[in-house]
């Protein structure tokens, strides 16, 4: 009885390759990162068309999700930037998860001088903004929209460099971007969330304590911790705290390990195979072929409880996030309506003042003087193959702030001038530190990434440059 292999079959082939192809598109940050660019631009031109007043009454159409008691009321609006954003931040919990179990986090001391400088890069932002808006009479609470840096998008911008960017520098600026993203948390919990509200914020604790005795009993299907999670998110949409935390909160219950004991896989999978060949016969259809199908699934459920839920789940929503719920949170989020609108009044507004300086100059100043100090304090070194020219570099990317600041506006200012105006410099402030950050890094790393001078590459002892 002979057995042709299935990568033998032209269709096959071809499905493969197709498949393999399509997982390089979506799983490209720039690509996705040029995805959000295009939903925001297309909001900014639908906002100024006739058809924008029927974008703001569909985003303003109600939504109730529940049963009984636990029941949401909510807008279209609401629904992308409160609940799909949950997605988004578990995947953004999942990639901080992973970094703090096999990356860079894994060791503290590694981890300290990537997560000190986005302290600094979200310090210097706010003191800026804080320190115009009391100059000028403006109003000092939207401190926070300039603090955050877009992974997405920064990531997308430090991919089309090349290798003038050191794989030690893209661990460092993602590291510092969850660091920053875990801060602007933070910061919407404490400051941005409405008044508690007491029995719902217990239903919240009681969902967490569910999900952390769910990976205790481990549990490594995925179904359960979906369930819990979602009625988690009803509980803290309303408690008053950002319900967007849930995300997080979910990533961190998901099992990390695997199912499976790995070190008896191989062996298991070869007396299968063995098992498949004896029961295989080709000379009738497969659907006849009880005995063989049902070894195959069963083989092919094991195989799939390998994969811990944790990178699972990473799986199933990060083509969703990045491709579905970013780009939907910038075309609702972007569109500015500036008919009518005085632009004086726009450029001379010290919100848009405040949210683009501390952007563009905020955002390098914090990164690069906190890292500065620390190396030359002798509190850390920087990682080998990063040079301080890879650090400006990152320091000028850290102004692109697209999603977390354009959330924050909405919780942080009351009236639609200050929004209008905010979003205004958000806009602005990441296309300059895009545009900056590329021609620094061009006129300044050469091809390999490190610094120019006078002509030739060279690099400094004590920079970690091999």
């Amino acid at each position: 009885m002979t057995r042709p292999s299935i990568y033998r079959e032209p269709a096959v082939v071809r499905r493969l390759e197709r498949k393999s192809a399509l997982r390089s598109v979506t799983g490209s940050s720039t690509v996705a990162a040029a995805v959000m660019v295009a939903a925001a631009l297309l909001a900014l031109v639908v906002a100024n068309t006739p058809l924008y007043e029927g974008i703001e009454y569909l985003l303003a159409l109600p939504l109730e999700v529940g049963v009984g008691r636990l029941t949401v009321s909510l807008t279209v609006e609401q629904f992308v930037n409160d609940f799909l954003m949950a997605v988004f931040f578990l995947l953004v919990g999942i990639e901080l998860k992973y970094e703090m179990t096999v990356g860079q986090l894994r060791r503290p001391r590694q981890a300290m001088l990537p997560m000190l400088a986005a302290v600094g890069g979200v310090c210097a932002p706010a003191l800026i903004y804080v320190a115009l808006n009391l100059f000028e009479g403006g109003p000092a609470g939207g401190w926070a929209v300039p603090i955050a840096t877009d992974i997405a998008f920064a990531l997308g911008v430090v991919s089309l460099l090349g290798e003038r960017i050191s794989p030690a520098t893209k661990v460092f600026f993602q590291t510092l971007a969850i660091a920053d993203d875990i801060l602007a948390i933070v910061v919407i919990a404490l400051f941005y969330g409405q008044v508690p509200n007491i029995p719902w914020c217990v239903a919240s604790l009681v969902l967490v304590g569910v999900l952390a005795a769910l990976n205790r009993a481990r549990v490594y299907s995925v179904g359960p911790y979906a369930a819990v999670g979602l009625v988690l998110w009803a509980c803290m949409f309303n408690s008053g705290i950002h319900a967007t935390l849930a995300g997080v909160i979910l990533a961190f219950a998901l099992p990390s390990r695997s199912d499976v004991r790995l070190t008896e896989l191989g062996d298991w999978l070869e007396h299968r195979a063995h098992d498949l060949d004896d029961t295989y016969d080709d000379e009738h259809h497969v659907l006849g072929q009880h005995d063989f199908t049902e070894g195959a699934w069963r083989v092919e459920r094991v195989m799939h409880h390998v994969t811990p839920p944790l990178q699972r789940t990473e799986r199933y929503v990060t083509t969703f996030v990045n491709f579905g719920v970013l780009p939907l949170f910038a075309f609702v989020n972007a569109e500015l309506h500036l008919v009518g609108e005085n632009f004086g009044a726009l450029l001379a507004s010290p919100v848009a003042h405040g949210v683009y300086f501390g952007a563009v100059v905020g955002k390098p100043l914090g990164i690069i003087l906190v890292t500065y100090l620390l190396v030359r304090l002798g509190f850390a070194r920087l990682p080998r193959g990063m040079g301080w020219g890879q650090v400006i570099t990152v320091g000028i990317m850290g102004g692109i702030g697209f999603t977390m600041s354009i959330l924050i506006t909405g919780l942080a200012f009351a009236t639609p001038e200050e929004m209008v105006a905010a979003k205004c410099a958000i806009l602005l402030a990441s296309v300059s530190s895009a545009v900056l950050g590329i021609l620094f890094a061009r006129l300044a790393l050469g091809p390999n990434g490190r610094r120019r001078t006078g002509g030739r590459r060279v690099s400094r002892p004590g920079q970690g440059v091999s």
